[in-house]
C-alpha cells in the first residue's frame, strides 16, 4: 500500500532543499536565481525538462510551425482589460495590474507582447482539464495581451485569482498568482514566470514557489500593492516589474 504523501513531508523537503542552498552560499557557492529543474518537493518537475541532451534543428524557420501564434487578430485596445471580455460583469476582486518590462541594465524593453492567463476567483481555470468542484464564471476567461509602451510599461485590468488545488500531495493548494508569457523578436524567445499577491499564508506550502531557494529572488516574485493605482470605488492596484536579465532576474519557468 503505497503511503499518503502529505504536506509535512512536502515541507521537510522544502526545508531541506533551502538549507542545502543555504549552506551551498555560505561556502561561497553563487546565489541563484533559479532553481534546479528537477525539484523534488515539485513531483511532476522530473516528467517537465528534458532527461537527455536536446536534439539540433536544421531548418530554423521549421521551430516556428509548431510555435505559438499571436491570434487571428492584432491586439486591441480592449485586450489587457479581462473584465469586459463577456456580455456581464465577472465575480471578484476587481483589481489594475501594472509594472515595466526592464532589461538587466534597468532599460525599458518596448513592444513586447505581453499575455497573462489565471484562474477565476473561485480558482478555477476556464480549461477542459481543470475538473476540481470549484464554480465556473461565464463573464470570465482569464486571459488577456498587451504590448508594452515605450517606458517598458504594460497593464491589465482583472480580478483576483483564487487558490486552487493542485494533486502534488495530499492537500496541495497552490498560492494565488497570474501566469506572464513574454516574446522576445521571435516565437522562440518566450520566456514564462509567475506574479504573487502579498500575504498570502500559502507561501510556505507551496513547492512551485519554493522551488526557489534564494530568499530574494523569491521575494521578486510577490507584486506590490500600490494604493495610488487603487481606482476609487472600483479597483485595488498592484505593480511588478519583469527583469529579463542580471542579478536581479526574475524567475522563468525553464530556468537558465
Amino acid at each position: 500500500m503505497t503511503t499518503p504523501l502529505t504536506q509535512g513531508r512536502i515541507s521537510a523537503e522544502i526545508a531541506e532543499q533551502r538549507d542545502a542552498y543555504a549552506k551551498a552560499v555560505a561556502g561561497g557557492a553563487p546565489e541563484r536565481s533559479h532553481p534546479d529543474r528537477g525539484y523534488a518537493p515539485y513531483r511532476s518537475s522530473v516528467l517537465r525538462h528534458p532527461g537527455k541532451p536536446l536534439v539540433a534543428l536544421h531548418d530554423p524557420e521549421a521551430v516556428e510551425l509548431s510555435g505559438p501564434v499571436f491570434g487571428v487578430t492584432d491586439v486591441t485596445a480592449l485586450d489587457h482589460d479581462l473584465t469586459r471580455q463577456h456580455h456581464g460583469e465577472p465575480l471578484g476582486e476587481r483589481m489594475r495590474v501594472t509594472g515595466r518590462v526592464l532589461d538587466r541594465d534597468g532599460r525599458p524593453v518596448r513592444g513586447q507582447l505581453v499575455e497573462v492567463w489565471q484562474a477565476n476567483a473561485s480558482g478555477r481555470y476556464a480549461h477542459q482539464r481543470d475538473d476540481h468542484p470549484a464554480p465556473l464564471d461565464p463573464n470570465f476567461t482569464g486571459v488577456g495581451r498587451c504590448l508594452t509602451d515605450d517606458q517598458g510599461r504594460y497593464e491589465f485590468v482583472t480580478v483576483k485569482p483564487g487558490a486552487y488545488p493542485w494533486r502534488n500531495h495530499v492537500n496541495a493548494w497552490r498560492p494565488a498568482h497570474i501566469h506572464f508569457s513574454l516574446f522576445g523578436n521571435a516565437f522562440t524567445q518566450r520566456l514564462i514566470t509567475q506574479m504573487y499577491f502579498p500575504g498570502d499564508p500559502l507561501f510556505a506550502y507551496d513547492p512551485i514557489l519554493q522551488s526557489v531557494t534564494d530568499d530574494s529572488a523569491r521575494e521578486r516574485l510577490v507584486a506590490t500593492y500600490d494604493h495610488d493605482l487603487s481606482t476609487p470605488e472600483w479597483s485595488l492596484g498592484y505593480r511588478w516589474d519583469i527583469v529579463l536579465d542580471g542579478p536581479a532576474a526574475t524567475w522563468i519557468e525553464e530556468g537558465r
